[in-house]
C-alpha cells in the first residue's frame, strides 16, 4: 500500500472494524491473547517485585505472539506497521471483547 492508499481513519470507532477485518483467524486471536495475558501477568510481576529490568520484555512478548499470528496464520501484514496508536489501542479492546465472550477465540 502506498502512502495515497493509506486509510486515514478519523477516530478509534471507525478504526476498530477494519482492526477486527484483520485478526479473523482464530490461532492468531489465541496468539494475540496469550500475548496480553502474558504482558499483564510480567507487569504485574515487575511492580511487585520492582523487577524494572524485565520491563524490555513486555514488547517482546506482546508483539512477538502478535506478529506469530499475523505472518503465519492471517498472512497479512500487522496494522500496527501502519496505524500504531489505533492498533495499540485495538489489541486491548480485542482483548476485552475476547474476554467478556464477545469475540469468539
Amino acid at each position: 500500500m502506498t502512502n495515497a492508499q493509506i486509510k486515514q481513519y478519523k477516530n478509534f470507532r471507525s478504526f476498530y472494524p477494519f482492526y477486527l477485518s484483520q485478526h479473523q483467524n482464530i490461532i492468531s486471536r489465541r496468539l494475540h491473547f496469550m500475548g496480553s495475558s502474558l504482558i499483564i501477568i510480567t507487569l504485574a510481576y515487575i511492580l511487585i517485585n520492582a523487577a524494572w529490568p524485565l520491563l524490555w520484555t513486555l514488547p517482546l512478548l506482546g508483539y512477538g505472539f502478535a506478529w506469530l499470528g499475523h505472518f503465519f496464520f492471517e498472512k497479512n501484514k500487522p496494522a500496527t506497521f501502519t496505524y500504531p496508536c489505533y492498533s495499540l489501542l485495538g489489541d486491548w479492546v480485542m482483548y476485552k471483547d475476547m474476554l467478556m465472550g464477545k469475540l469468539k477465540f
